[in-house]
């Protein structure tokens, strides 16, 4: 198959789908890979890595007229455009965009969206949700203590004895462990929050307090268990128990990072304004749920999509595309995904062959032979 691999388009997008490592399997197998000129700079990756695997370098209407298109993120109208009938998209295509769908449906693409996998054992390398949700919180805690002007570990100087940062982390998924881990590893005193009583475990193994929010009857604890590797949205007299407690814990935190975030629904709001206003002045927020939650904020109606903001005297940041900001290993891990999901669509032939019968799949199959195969409410 002509494989293609075009320069992604969208705003502060750095990332790109196939590196050299990924490319030199595909050709490995007898595949013929495109990739569009300066695709992968932005992600360390030259053109001229691409060719000493073989790759051949070309423009974006060579690269998206390929048969088997990799792409980050989903095609605008202008990729869409130059894209084939009948060609095959993989990539992270936002399987609850309906009008997306129904666009790609309409140039008769066949679509796969990986975010749409079941979290799922076997499905684990190819996970691309936990792929760059993991790189993520590594890039929270970063900016994190890039934009607090004091220390995050204690240290004893001449001077005096500095403080250790104290950090409250909201959502312990998989951005959530990775920024327990990394702010551990910066000297922070940590405290970390989730629906989930199985979270628990987790925190406290990667050494942070648990913050407990009894649950008070057995539907609450019922719904805390979550589905499918997600927590689920609570009741609403847990959600103001757990404000309450949120808010004194922010009240004493240094930096808070807000990680909760369901596929497909709006971001609950975990920090509240009122909070914010009490919060320590310099303190920090970073909102991994920017542009997501109600009226545009994420965990905190405060929060402005791609921009960082001052209020109250605390810093909020809403970087909504952290993954980018460590382009090198996101495009890498993320090649990965891609080249494990090929196999179960692949034959040994090197010829495209869907099966109907698997799981991972059928999942993530949005759209073919001009009809949407997913329609969201």
């Amino acid at each position: 198959m002509r494989i293609g691999v075009p320069l992604e388009t969208r705003a502060n997008e750095t990332r790109v789908a196939a590196t050299p490592e990924t490319v030199k399997k595909f050709i490995s197998q007898g595949h013929t890979v495109i990739v569009q000129s300066n695709a992968g700079l932005a992600s360390s990756q030259p053109d001229s890595a691409y060719e000493a695997v073989g790759a051949t370098i070309g423009s974006a209407a060579d690269a998206l007229g390929a048969e088997l298109v990799l792409k980050v993120r989903a095609p605008d109208s202008n990729e869409l455009a130059q894209m084939n009938t009948n060609a095959v998209l993989l990539g992270m295509l936002d399987p609850f965009d309906n009008s997306n769908n129904a666009a790609m449906a309409a140039k008769g693409i066949t679509a796969f969206a990986l975010e749409a996998a079941p979290r799922t054992t076997r499905a684990q390398s190819l996970d691309v949700l936990s792929s760059q949700a993991n790189i993520a919180g590594y890039k929270a805690v970063m900016v994190a203590a890039n934009e607090y002007q004091r220390f995050m570990p204690m240290l004893m100087t001449a001077a005096g004895t500095v403080k250790a940062a104290r950090v409250l982390i909201l959502g312990a998924g998989v951005a959530g462990l990775q920024a327990i881990a990394t702010a551990k590893r910066l000297g922070a005193v940590i405290e970390a929050s989730d629906v989930r009583p199985a979270a628990k475990e987790q925190i406290e193994s990667l050494g942070a307090k648990f913050v407990d929010v009894p649950y008070e009857t057995e539907e609450e604890r019922e719904i805390a268990q979550g589905v499918g590797g997600y927590a689920r949205p609570m009741p609403a007299s847990w959600m103001q128990r757990q404000a309450a407690l949120v808010a004194e814990r922010a009240k004493q935190a240094d930096i808070v990072i807000a990680t909760a975030l369901i596929p497909g629904r709006k971001a609950p709001t975990l920090l509240h304004s009122e909070t914010v206003s009490q919060m320590k002045p310099g303190s920090v927020v970073i909102d991994l749920a920017a542009g997501k939650g109600e009226n545009g904020g994420g965990n905190c109606p405060l929060t402005e999509a791609d921009k960082v903001v001052t209020k109250h005297g605390v810093k909020l940041v809403g970087y909504t595309n952290l993954a980018s900001m460590v382009a090198a290993d996101a495009s890498a891990l993320y090649a990965r995904n891609l080249l494990d999901f090929m196999k179960l669509i692949i034959d040994k032939e090197a010829k495209l062959a869907i099966p109907t019968d698997d799981d991972i799949v059928t999942a993530c199959l949005m759209c073919q032979s001009g009809q949407v195969l997913r329609q969201n409410a």
